[in-house]
């Protein structure tokens, strides 16, 4: 029985994530090129919400545009909770490979260890910044050069 009930959770979650990829893919990004599935759920944490998920794209936006610089890409949520989240590059350097936005991944990892969220919850020296997105409770996050690919990772709680 428990199988079956999570067989069920999981044909949910993916005809959901297919729905929102088949109305974001196109628009806002080119047609995903490759995925991968995130499962590793380091803790429970509170129940987010979709305040919580604008609330967090809003602040990483508003450090985007407080730098000197102009920003290279773009944080966007999208879907009826917020719980789809893009990250789409703004110029043809930033993720000219999927490489390069991992490694941009990655940086939000350092940057993400600092964060109150991270540290009220004793994870700044252990989780990623997967580990947030999926605590945050989105479902899916799409990185993209904004041309030619775009990668999705689908998080399965």
């Amino acid at each position: 029985m428990t199988r079956l009930l999570a067989l069920i959770a999981a044909l949910v979650f993916v005809t959901t994530a297919a729905h929102a990829q088949e109305r974001y893919e196109g628009y806002y990004y080119p047609n995903v090129t490759s995925t991968e599935e995130f499962t590793r759920v380091i803790r429970e944490a509170p129940q987010s919400s979709k305040g919580v998920r604008v609330e967090f794209v809003t602040n990483l936006t508003v450090a985007q545009l407080a730098a000197p610089e102009s920003p290279r890409f773009v944080f966007f949520a999208k879907g009826e909770d917020a719980k789809h989240l893009n990250v789409i590059a703004l110029d043809d350097e930033v993720f000219s490979t999927l490489f390069r936005a991992r490694a941009v991944l990655a940086q939000m990892t350092s940057n993400m260890r600092n964060n109150d969220f991270f540290r009220a919850q004793e994870l700044q020296f252990v989780a990623t910044f997967f580990d947030l997105l999926q605590l945050m409770e989105f479902d899916t996050l799409v990185v993209s050069d904004g041309e030619t690919w775009a990668h999705q990772v689908n998080f399965v709680r």
